[in-house]
C-alpha cells in the first residue's frame, strides 16, 4: 500500500490577526500613506469642477464646489468646438520632437559612456552630462535664449560661416519654438535617463563580451548582439512610460521661452488650462482641460502597454 502524507492544516489568520502581526510595517508605512493620501487623492475631488460652473463665493471650497450650478460635458464641448485643434497641434508637435530627440538619446549616451575605458573620463563626462537635469529652468531657459538672439553664439557662428546674411528671431518664428523646446528638453534630460541604462548594461555579464572576443566580434557586433538584446526590456518600459507622457509637456519651458509673437505656436494643454483656469479665474474651463489630458495620457499608457506585451517575445510590459 502507497503511504500517503497528511499534510498540517495551517489555520487561517484573521484580518485582525494580519494586521497585529504586521503593526510594525504597517506603522512604517503610514507617513507614506497618509501623504498620498492627502496630496494625491483629496485633490482628486476637484475633478467635479470640471463638471460645474464653479465661482468662489467665500463659503469655503468644499461649499462652494458643492453648491455649484452642474453643467454636465458643457466646458469639454465648448474646448473642442474652440481652441481643441491649435492646442493639440503644439502639444504633439512638440511632444513627439521631445520624444524623437529624448527618447535615442540616452541610449546612445549610455552604450558611448559604457565603450570608454578611462574612467576619469567616463566620470567628467556622465557628470557633465546629467548636470544639466539640476539646473533650474529659469537657468536653462535664459541660456537657450541668450545663445539664441539675435547677437547670440549661434547666430555669430552661422554668420561667420556664411550660413546667413542677417540674425535669425528664432523666437519670433512658431514652428522654431517646437524644434528649440525639444532640443531643450533632450539636452536637459539626457544624461539623467542614461544613468538607467547604465545600470541596465551594468548588469550584463561580462563572460558573454570575452565570449564574443574570443569569437573575433567587432565593438559593434558586441553592441548590436549583446548590448541592446539585454537593453530591451528597460527601453520597452521606458518606451511605455514616454508614450504616457506625451500630452504632458511641461508649462515652465513654454511660459519661460514663449511669448506673444509665436502664442499660436508655443500655446500647449498646461499652458492654456493654467491661463484659463488660475489667470482668468475659468477654474471649471482650466480643470476640464485638465482632465482631458490626463484621461487620454491614462489610455495612451494602456494602449502602449498592451502593444508591448503581445508584441515582444517574453511579455515585457510596464504591468
Amino acid at each position: 500500500m502507497k503511504k500517503t502524507s497528511a499534510k498540517a492544516i495551517v489555520p487561517k489568520k484573521s484580518l485582525k490577526q494580519r494586521l497585529w502581526t504586521q503593526r510594525y510595517l504597517l506603522i512604517l508605512l503610514a507617513p507614506a500613506l497618509i501623504c498620498v493620501i492627502l496630496f494625491s487623492y483629496v485633490p482628486m475631488t476637484g475633478l467635479y469642477m470640471a463638471f460645474t460652473n464653479f465661482i468662489p463665493k467665500g463659503n469655503g471650497y468644499l461649499q462652494d464646489l458643492l453648491s455649484a450650478e452642474f453643467v454636465g460635458t458643457a466646458w469639454f464641448q465648448y474646448f473642442f468646438s474652440t481652441d481643441f485643434l491649435r492646442i493639440m497641434r503644439n502639444t504633439l508637435a512638440t511632444s513627439l520632437l521631445t520624444l524623437l530627440f529624448s527618447f535615442p538619446l540616452p541610449i546612445i549616451l549610455a552604450i558611448l559612456l559604457n565603450e570608454v575605458k578611462n574612467k576619469k573620463v567616463k566620470s567628467f563626462v556622465q557628470t557633465a552630462t546629467y548636470l544639466p537635469y539640476f539646473i533650474s529652468w529659469v537657468i536653462a531657459a535664459n541660456i537657450f535664449m541668450t545663445f539664441l538672439s539675435s547677437n547670440g553664439l549661434i547666430n555669430n557662428l552661422l554668420e561667420g560661416l556664411h550660413l546667413i546674411d542677417e540674425p535669425i528671431a528664432f523666437f519670433q518664428h512658431g514652428p522654431y519654438f517646437w524644434f528649440i523646446l525639444a532640443i531643450a528638453n533632450a539636452w536637459k534630460g539626457m544624461g539623467y535617463n542614461a544613468i538607467i541604462y547604465l545600470a541596465a548594461i551594468s548588469g550584463i555579464d561580462e563572460e558573454m563580451y570575452e565570449a564574443a572576443s574570443l569569437d573575433g566580434a567587432t565593438r559593434w557586433q558586441k553592441i548590436r548582439y549583446i548590448t541592446l538584446p539585454a537593453l530591451k526590456p528597460t527601453i520597452i518600459i521606458m518606451l511605455i512610460l514616454a508614450v504616457g507622457n506625451v500630452l504632458n509637456t511641461g508649462y515652465e519651458q513654454q511660459l519661460l521661452m514663449s511669448n506673444d509673437a509665436i502664442l499660436d505656436y508655443s500655446d500647449v494643454l498646461d499652458t492654456y488650462s493654467y491661463r484659463y483656469g488660475l489667470t482668468n479665474g475659468m477654474y471649471s474651463y482650466g480643470t476640464a482641460v485638465g482632465l482631458f489630458k490626463s484621461a487620454v495620457s491614462f489610455i495612451l499608457v494602456m494602449a502602449a502597454n498592451a502593444i508591448s506585451k503581445k508584441a515582444s517575445d517574453d511579455n515585457t510590459a510596464l504591468f
